[in-house]
């Protein structure tokens, strides 16, 4: 069994990041400048903190420009690999299914936009000590950031649903997975797969776990998140 430390992290960074427009009419959201560096090399530093080095960037959009500026990931000190959607964009789930080659039997996910302050390594061993296909990491959120999406109780999803929300909903996907590859057998390849999908069909398979953190997490996918953590990534340095 690989240890945390081995797993590689797939970083969703495809899709078009229309929130965020105009910034992002010439530029991919992993290049956006946040306290004066691109937001990617924000997020590198994190999961190098966790001892995390091995990334796999699930690219569409402007994707080019991020293989130029970080190339192979050497001069930040990881090893970067890349895998674009191609003609049309996959979805969260579609691209992670085109990546599989590159990203083995165990894997981070992480979306592209997320800034988590967290222990990474406590994550993995969750996963790996759950025996599960697929793990969530939820937050409470209570509607504060985002609509809550997912009814967590007694250590256990019970019910996730973007779209039909539950008054028992309190808590939100937190922006952090881990997943088997076999988590995404059956779902099509070269087509659009949203990574929702996916989770909740291991839950009603009870193959989700669930793990709650508690530090809240930052995002900029949005204009709002991105000048709060800019803010607070300024005041840090």
């Amino acid at each position: 069994m690989p240890s945390p430390a081995e797993l590689p992290v797939a970083i969703l960074a495809g899709g078009l990041a229309t929130r965020l427009k105009p910034i992002t009419e010439t530029l991919p959201k992993l290049l956006v400048d946040v306290a004066g560096e691109p937001f990617f090399t924000h997020q590198i530093r994190l999961l190098k903190k966790s001892g995390l080095r091995r990334l796999v960037l699930c690219v569409g959009y402007l994707g080019e420009k991020i293989v130029e500026r970080y190339g192979d990931g050497s001069r930040w000190g990881v090893e970067i690999a890349y895998s674009f959607d191609g003609p049309k964009l996959l979805g969260t789930g579609g691209a992670l299914i085109k990546a599989l080659p590159a990203l083995g039997d165990a894997f981070y996910v992480l979306y592209g936009d997320s800034y988590l302050p967290i222990d990474y390594l406590a994550v993995g061993r969750a996963f790996l000590a759950s025996g599960k296909l697929g793990m969530m990491t939820v937050f409470e959120n209570s509607g504060r950031f985002d609509s809550s999406n997912v009814w967590f109780e007694a250590g256990a999803i019970r019910a996730y649903d973007k779209k039909n929300r539950l008054p028992a909903m309190r808590h939100i996907d937190y922006g952090l997975g881990v997943f088997r590859s076999q988590a995404f057998d059956g779902f099509a390849r070269n087509e659009v797969v949203d990574l929702s999908d996916v989770q909740r069909a291991l839950l009603g398979r009870g193959e989700l776990a669930g793990l709650e953190i508690r530090e809240r997490f930052y995002e900029v996918g949005s204009h709002a998140g991105l000048r709060e953590l800019d803010s607070l990534l300024k005041k840090s340095t």
